[in-house]
């Protein structure tokens, strides 16, 4: 399979407790204590979400050509 790179979304609170998301892959979650230990997370779960779609013979997604950026408002 062809190297894929996917946008995952980091969500979290003061220092702990985060979650993300993969816009790409819809149900693809995960968990962390910090935003490092989540994208770690994350991941594996994209690894796991990509082989369960290949096992059961769905198509995987595409990853869509995002920029992100962080606003920052005074």
């Amino acid at each position: 399979m062809t190297p894929r790179q996917y946008v995952i979304v980091i969500e979290g609170g003061d220092r702990t407790n985060f979650s993300a998301y993969a816009p790409d892959l819809p149900g693809c979650v995960a968990t962390g204590e910090t935003a490092q230990e989540c994208e770690a997370e994350m991941r594996d779960a994209i690894s796991f979400h990509i082989e369960g779609l290949i096992a059961e013979g769905f198509a995987v997604p595409e990853p869509t050509a995002v920029t992100a950026a962080v606003v920052h408002l005074a």
